[in-house]
């Protein structure tokens, strides 16, 4: 059932007591329909929700997010996925529909990070979907609405205590939203302008067509980064966030993380990795943890001689080469940035991972110079303007 407020059982610290959620203008919006989520779980639900529910306006399709600390580890819409990605995301015994198909990719953005994640769905929670969670290590999820096997089998997560929210689809909040920080009191208009297609209509590069899969991908990023935290960059490809880089001081390390992430999305495709040896007893998440070690150019021998526990024989690491082989087949990937890139080397550094396309608000002093690096590989850049912060 609604109510005006729910007491929590401590804020974002357990030495924070006492704490509490509550509507000002009556009901709460939404139902618990299972569990006892805290503080943080409901900031990552709100969150994720105006992104999924805004993706979902944006595109038509079924959409999913996966948020860790208040922030998007992965986004996606529901594109049919294929063999590859399905044994990669672990899903390819899975019937899958448009719906678990939005989730399945956003938690396969970042597998690392979306453990214990809080997921949030534009649509009804379907029994596929359901059987993906159930799988996986994740604190909470809010919907619209759920199937009744659906729910059923969530309620049955984590001893009965997974945390499932009903989400009032028509709630819209106030136009003026206010926060305290140190007891002083903050009020702005709430960020409630609409990501579309005209974000793209400026393209200032000599390269000046997008396709339309490209286009869905800038949406898809660009709206990721509106409930991302600042300073932040998302790598899309194939109806999906494929890397995001959130809360850094410096645009380029912001850009680094996002291609680093992407890097190693693509690189759990690789056959070697699809068929590494397993032994059949261990779980998809110490599965996730040994591939992106398995992943890393600095593993140690004695790492390494870890792995017997995970292993039926330990195998041997791609080499750079193998890995630059594999990641010269990262193309036409979609970039959006929160605000103007201030220099050429982020540019630089997207070129090595693939991207084809760009939007950013532009608005720099070094414009030109920006310009003149993408026109250097080639890329198409729509300059929109808007700047996306979020904190």
């Amino acid at each position: 059932m609604k109510n005006q407020e729910v007491n929590l059982k401590y804020g974002c610290n357990p030495h924070q007591i006492p704490a509490k959620i509550y509507h000002k203008r009556g009901e709460l919006p939404f139902e618990i329909l299972n569990g006892k989520p805290g503080y943080i779980n409901f900031m990552d639900a709100f969150n994720s929700w105006q992104l999924v529910k805004e993706l979902k306006e944006a595109t038509g399709l079924p959409s999913a997010a996966s948020f860790k600390h208040v922030s998007p580890a992965g986004a996606a819409v529901g594109v049919p996925l294929s063999s590859v990605l399905k044994k990669a995301y672990g899903v390819e015994d899975i019937e899958l529909t448009p719906v678990a198909t939005a989730y399945a990719r956003a938690r396969g953005a970042d597998r690392m990070s979306s453990y214990g994640d809080f997921v949030a769905i534009s649509d009804i929670v379907d029994v596929a979907t359901a059987t993906i969670l159930k799988r996986s290590v994740s604190d909470g999820i809010i919907a619209p609405g759920y199937s009744e096997e659906a729910l059923e089998i969530l309620m049955s997560k984590k001893k009965g205590n997974y945390c499932v929210i009903k989400m009032d689809l028509n709630y819209e909040p106030e136009e003026i939203e206010k926060r305290e920080i140190y007891g002083i009191t903050f009020q702005q208009k709430r960020d409630n302008i609409s990501i579309k297609d005209d974000l793209l209509k400026n393209i200032v590069t000599d390269d000046k067509y997008i396709t339309e899969e490209a286009k869905r991908d800038l949406l898809i990023a660009t709206i990721t980064l509106k409930y991302t935290q600042s300073n932040s960059v998302c790598f899309a490809l194939d109806g999906q966030a494929i890397g995001v880089g959130a809360g850094q001081q410096s645009r380029v390390h912001c850009v680094r993380l996002a291609a680093s992430k992407a890097d190693i999305w693509f690189l759990r495709q690789h056959p070697s990795v699809l068929n590494l040896p397993f032994k059949d007893e261990v779980k998809i998440p110490e599965k996730d943890n040994v591939i992106d070690q398995y992943l890393r150019d600095d593993v140690t021998d004695q790492e390494k001689l870890g792995w017997a526990r995970v292993f039926n024989n330990i195998p041997e690491t791609l080499s750079k080469k193998e890995k630059d082989e594999w990641l010269s087949k990262l193309t036409g990937v979609s970039l959006s940035s929160d605000a103007f890139f201030p220099f050429r080397d982020n540019i630089d550094r997207a070129a090595k991972s693939g991207v084809k396309y760009i939007v950013q608000a532009g608005g720099s002093i070094r414009d030109d110079l920006v310009i003149q690096a993408c026109n250097e590989y080639k890329m198409v850049m729509a300059c929109s303007g808007i700047r996306l912060f979020h904190h």
